[in-house]
């Protein structure tokens, strides 16, 4: 099928998208004991980067409408609360963005996320900490900034963008995956992060469970589940730490910048993740 007279996509059934939602409903639940496979193997050929990223977009496209998002920026704004479900269904169509914006940073030729796509996607997580919090001056901010994002013309103009996505080489995408891991490495080198470093290194992780989670949705692929659940573990343990010093933040008991060391289990498990890496 080829949409707006740009590239043609693979389509993929409902189970492909069902398992690829389930990958990233967890990707941040820390497994005990899962290894990392031996050896940890980059090969990604450029139909099998062009198959992820088709499957990325269709999550994307397929998981929600735009009056959807824009109902519940409405109903915000409004100063109307959400149900559980509504929630839920945020928390998703946030998740699917996130998603989608990785998948272009991944494999698109210049590794690079559209601006209009994150901005979208940022004021999205920007508005989910107001209403969580509780700030309305953040949710009045981040809601009408929304309101214009997803407005026809804009919404028009990503979707086009994120259909017309060059794909990279694959050599390109191992560059990438190097380059991610040797700025982990020079990273957690330092014995203390601010809190702009720790999200530093948390963008990274994130970044390569998503890769994972994309992979082994698409069929049967014990490496790609063994390091979607080694990393996914890592993003669990340095997610809930970066809630707390959010909480934290905003209750002024610290500043969000204090340096602190990483967390005993947090810096076992991305230096094993390093010593393993080919570089």
């Amino acid at each position: 099928m080829t949409r707006s007279g740009g590239p043609t996509w693979q389509k993929f059934p409902a189970e492909t998208l069902r398992r690829l939602f389930d990958a990233v409903d967890v990707d941040d639940i820390v497994d005990a004991h899962v290894a990392l496979p031996d050896p940890i193997v980059l090969a990604c050929p450029q139909e099998t980067m062009r198959r992820c990223y088709a499957v990325c977009l269709q999550f994307w496209e397929d998981g929600f409408t735009r009056e959807e998002l824009l109902g519940l920026v409405e109903k915000l704004l409004r100063n109307e609360g959400f149900s559980a479900d509504e929630r839920l269904q945020f928390k998703h169509i946030r998740a699917r963005y996130k998603h989608l914006r990785f998948a272009q940073r991944l494999y698109s030729r210049g590794h690079r996320s559209s601006r209009l796509f994150d901005l979208t996607t940022r004021a999205l997580g920007k508005l989910q900490d107001a209403f969580r919090s509780g700030r309305r001056s953040g949710i009045v901010r981040y809601g009408f900034k929304l309101r214009l994002l997803l407005s026809k013309p804009v919404w028009s103009i990503v979707k086009h963008a994120m259909e017309h996505t060059p794909i990279d080489s694959e050599a390109g995408l191992i560059a990438l995956q190097k380059s991610e891991i040797r700025a982990l490495k020079q990273a957690v080198a330092r014995t203390t992060f601010a809190g702009h470093q720790f999200h530093a290194v948390r963008k990274i992780v994130s970044m390569q469970v998503s890769y994972y989670d994309t992979l082994r949705s698409l069929g049967p692929n014990d490496h790609a589940y063994r390091m979607s659940r080694f990393l996914a573990a890592i993003n669990g343990l340095m997610g809930s730490r970066h809630d707390e010093m959010v909480a934290e933040a905003l209750s002024g008991r610290r500043h969000y910048d204090t340096p602190a060391p990483l967390a005993k289990e947090t810096r076992s498990r991305l230096e094993t993740l390093i010593a393993h890496y080919p570089l």
